[in-house]
This record gives C-alpha cells, structure tokens and sequence, in this order.
C-alpha cells in the first residue's frame, strides 16, 4: 500500500506564507466566504431543459472532494448533466457538448481543470459521485451514476483514470442518483450499494400540471421505481449483483441518498436510504453477508404522522455526543427536514421539532445535506443545500420560492440547533437552487469547506472562516489507511475524549444527496489543550487505541494512522503554531 500524505518542507513553506500575509482572507463575523471566484472554479452545470419538462432535468447532479491524484490535497470532481438529444439548441452554445469536470488543487487556494488530461471528459446525463479505492491499490477510484449506463473510472496512479465500466458489471442501463462502497461482507474489499430513482423515458414520459394549463414536473407518484442494487465485490476487478439474495430487493423505492452507518453498534455496517415520496430503508446487517430493513420497526420510515415524505438527501452522526446516532433527511418543501434521534431498543423518534430545526426548515426544499463541525466547537453542526424543482412555483405558493438560502444550523451543545444563516451571514443568505453540497479541508487550514452545486447554474465555493480568527480554535485530523481492499478505511469508527467530553465519527461513502465529502476526520477541541486518548475500531473488527503520550502535540496536526504501524505520518496545518513545533512522533505505538 503507498501512504502519500502532503507535507514536507515545500508544503510547510506555503502553508507559512499563506499564513504570514493573510492570504486566506481577512477577520471575517461571516463563518464562510465566497471563494469560487478567486480559486478558479468555473463549473455550470447543464440540465438541457428544453421546456418539456422532463423529469430527469429537474434534479441535478452532485460534486466529490477527494485527492485524485495523491498528492495530499482534495481535489474538486463535478458531475455534469447535458443536451438532450434533438433539443440541443435548448443550452448555451459554448456549454454544448459539456463534460463532468475534475478540478485539481494546486495547494497554494486555486485550481485547475484537469479534465481532459484525467481522462473524464466524458459526456454522459449523470447525477452522482462515489471515489474509493475499490481494487485495493492504493489510488481513489471514482463511480459515477447516470441516466444511461454508469460509469467506473479506475485510477492508474499518475492522475489518469480509465473506464472500466463494462468489463467491472457496474454499467446498470437504468436511473442511478446516489452510491456508497461499504464492506458489508468484512471480506476485506469494498462492495457498493446503488441507488436507483424511477423508470422514465423521453418515450414514456407524463403530462402533468400545477395550474390545469402550463405542463410541470411531475412528482415521482406518476413513475414506477427502480430498485436500487447492492453489488458485491469479487476481488477481481467484477462486481455481481447479490440484491436479492442479500435482503436488500426492495421493488418501488425511488431512493435519492444512501448513508452507511452502524445502528446497533456491533462492527458491521448497516445503511438508511432516503426515499422520494415513498417509505425511508434502513437495512441492519445480520453479518451473514444478508440484511433485515428495519426502516418501519425503527420509525425512520415515516414522518411522526405516518406519512412517508419526500426525502433526498441522508446522513447520520453522533450529533449530542453521548454515542447515540442521529439520522437527517431532507425533504420537500412544507415536509421539514427530517431529524431522527436513536432511543435505546433500536427506535428513532423525530425531533426536528425540539431541536429547533422544525419551524425554520419547512419552506426548504432540501437536497444536499451532511453533519460537520464548522466552528471547530467539539459538536457536530448540520449544512443543508436546498431549491424547489419547479421555476414557477412562487406564482402558484407565494411562500415557497425556487431559489432558497442554504440553511447552516449550529450545534448548541444541548440537543438544540440554531440557524445562524439568513440575511446577517454572506454569502449564505444568497438564494440558490442547490443541489448536490459536500465539505473538505480545501485550504489546508484544518477548517472544513463546501462545495455546493446547483441546479442548471453555477457551482459554489464557500471557504469557512473559523481558522482565519483570532481565537483561532483547535483542532486534529485523522487519515485513517489500511492495508489490503479497503485502503481508506471505510467504516472505521473513531472515538476521541479529553476529561468527559468525548465524540465519535465514522469514516464514510456516502452521504448528503449524490456526493461524496473527504474521508478525513476532522475534531473540534473546544477549549481543550490536548486529547486524553482515542480509539478506532477498524473495519475489520480489530480495534486500536492511542493514549495521551501518543497523541501529545496533536492539536492542530494531521496524522495518519495505521492499525498496526501507529501514528505514520504527520503535518501540522496552516496558521497553527511555529514551525518548530512537532507533531506526535510517528513512532507511536498502537495499544
């Protein structure tokens, strides 16, 4: 396995002139900045709406920040939608034609399009993202679904990647929106779970109307759904379709996110799975390579009246740190965002009303949607991206808008969220028909930025501001690698404590509405000097620990660990400390 990790004397010498002149802004009351602009991000997505109002162009499609190219620093993939065939005078000339796009980090705030060069200026209608190093070599490979066959890139190392969609069995013909990879089977290789929206064709498409005149979107309610599929890794290089004898065939979901997680907490990884207009899935895993959907038991399937919602986007967290999950979907407009509490038997209650985030979150359309700390406090925070599907949806509600503010709700430490976007906070207040949104260390700073895509519009780069204060919170960040299949160990869940604070992540695919954000953890350490200790249990069900010795002068480092080695490797991140201040040294032992 190769452990690349920037850092270095180039990557210390940039991070400190960045840090002396000020370049990552100046002190802001705003918690994120617009740096889209600045860091050359040009990207538009192309619905092809072409005023038949077909179904596929109202969605949108989501972003992937990962390190394509090993060189330590996350990289920007946007998935690109396109003309429809016959309708093609329907876009821009110069967007005609237009690709998925992969934007590469230069590590000094820009980027550049290395698309072409990648090997992914590729035209297809496609909606999601999911990188992982799915043939265990070390390189982050990419998954891209689609209306139309999907597609699997395989990285070659040296920043190309290579379709391999056909000869993997992952080119599905039908409606892919989201996709996770996952060891399910803990075989040491990486399985994927696909999403699948509805069955619809320019052919079979429906007339339907919000005003008896005018043709509008119609809701999913008109389509038949297309399951979803689970693929199983075969070590070769193929994956086969194990669905039905897994447990997890389920006919008519009309699934737009899929977040992994572990309900019950016994190593193995279960999955929820957001549905439009149709029960949620949450699938426990019984650890004989089949599962149980559990979603009606649980009460996630449902909203508290029994209604099933329009879901999009899903993710899970720790979000009170006490060790029980919380699960958030969003959902359609006058729904609210789902926000699910883990009761002890196993049962979710919403308390989205009680949290606070009940009232505030009913006009929104929610698509995009993840938990992260964004002021580096020590709790978990919630980001949601949202914008209607209709254009013409203000003049038949005068309260619901098709643009809409993303909303950014603060962890309050004591089971409430407060919204502390709206008009006080730019670029936050400005309304967007978002889509696909995802956060990262783009900076190199520590603090955890986001991406948002739009729908037919322009993507978004929001840079968060906490390091750029002068209280100038704490922080660690952990690369958790692996040897063998599962390279970046996804489904490791880490626990850290300093006296009785303590929190709990996972590292995860998934997540959000068809996107993918770093597989880094990143811990707030409010007001806290140092870790008393940490443990992950590893996907393979081994576990490790490292105690305060080891993790001495962590704060505002990144390392890398390793199940066997330890600390690897380590870098202390922008604007933290002197540059003779060490990180923990990488000979540490793992208890």
């Amino acid at each position: 396995m190769r452990l690349r990790l920037r850092g270095g004397a180039t990557a210390w010498v940039i991070a400190s002139l960045l840090a002396s002149t000020g370049a990552a802004g100046a002190q802001s009351e705003d918690p994120f900045v617009d740096g889209t602009a600045a860091a050359g991000i040009d990207f538009r997505h192309v619905s092809g709406a072409f005023g038949g109002k077909w179904m596929p162009e109202s969605l949108g499609a989501g972003v992937a920040l990962f390190d394509a190219d090993g060189d330590g620093w996350t990289d920007i993939f946007f998935v690109q939608g396109g003309a429809w065939e016959g309708h093609e005078d329907a876009v821009d000339p110069e967007l005609r034609g237009a690709t998925m796009r992969l934007f590469h980090n230069r590590g000094d705030g820009t980027f550049e399009d290395v698309t072409r060069a990648a090997g992914l200026d590729v035209e297809t209608y496609g909606f999601g993202a999911a990188p992982a190093d799915y043939d265990g070599d070390g390189d982050l490979d990419l998954f891209v679904t689609a209306y139309g066959p999907n597609h699997l890139f395989r990285n070659e190392g040296d920043g190309r990647f290579v379709d391999v969609s056909e000869a993997s069995g992952l080119a599905h013909p039908g409606w892919g929106t989201s996709a996770a990879w996952f060891d399910y089977d803990r075989d040491g290789d990486l399985d994927m779970y696909l999403a699948n929206y509805v069955r619809w064709s320019p052919d079979e498409d429906i007339w339907c109307t919000l005003d008896g005149t005018a043709k509008s979107y119609c809701t999913p309610e008109s389509y038949v759904g297309e399951p979803s599929v689970l693929y199983r890794n075969e070590g070769d290089g193929t994956f086969i379709d194990v669905s039905r004898d897994a447990g997890v065939f389920v006919p008519g979901g009309k699934s737009l996110g899929v977040t992994v997680t572990d309900i019950d907490d016994d190593g193995w990884p279960d999955f929820a799975v957001a549905n439009d207009t149709e029960p949620n899935f949450l699938f426990r895993n019984r650890q004989d390579g089949t599962f149980e959907e559990v979603g009606l038991l649980s009460g996630m399937a449902f909203d508290a009246s029994g209604r099933a919602r329009a879901g999009m986007g899903i993710d899970t967290a720790d979000l009170n740190n006490t060790g029980q999950l919380n699960l958030a979907v969003g959902n359609f407009s006058k729904e609210m965002i789902g926000l699910f509490e883990l009761q002890p038997g196993g049962i979710f209650v919403d308390a989205a009303a009680r949290a606070g985030i009940g009232r505030s979150s009913f006009p929104f359309l929610t698509f995009g949607l993840f938990f992260f700390d964004f002021d580096l406090d020590g709790w978990l925070d919630l980001f949601a991206a949202n914008g209607h599907l209709e254009e013409r949806i203000n003049e038949i509600e005068m309260s619901i808008t098709y643009a809409q503010r993303p909303l950014l709700y603060r962890n309050q430490g004591d089971g409430r969220l407060a919204d502390v976007g709206g008009a006080d906070y730019q670029p936050l207040a400005q309304p967007l028909v978002g889509r696909g949104a995802a956060y990262a260390d783009l900076d190199g700073d520590g603090d955890l930025d986001i991406v948002v895509t739009t729908n037919n519009g322009p993507a978004h780069l929001f840079l968060n501001t906490a390091r750029d204060r002068e209280s100038l919170p704490g922080l660690v960040r952990f690369d958790l690698r692996m040897d063998g299949g599962n390279s970046r160990a996804l489904g490791a869940v880490m626990e850290v404590w300093a006296g009785e604070w303590r929190q709990r992540q996972m590292v995860r695919s998934g997540s959000s509405y068809a996107s993918q954000s770093e597989f880094v953890l990143t811990f707030g350490l409010p007001r806290i000097p140092k870790l008393d200790g940490a443990r992950i249990r590893w996907p393979d069900g081994t576990a490790s620990e490292l105690d305060a010795a080891a993790l001495a002068g962590a704060s505002g480092c990144q390392l890398l660990l390793h199940p066997t080695r330890g600390v690897v490797t380590g870098f202390r991140l922008r604007g933290i400390g002197f540059p003779g201040l060490r990180c923990p040294d990488p000979a540490a032992s793992v208890q």
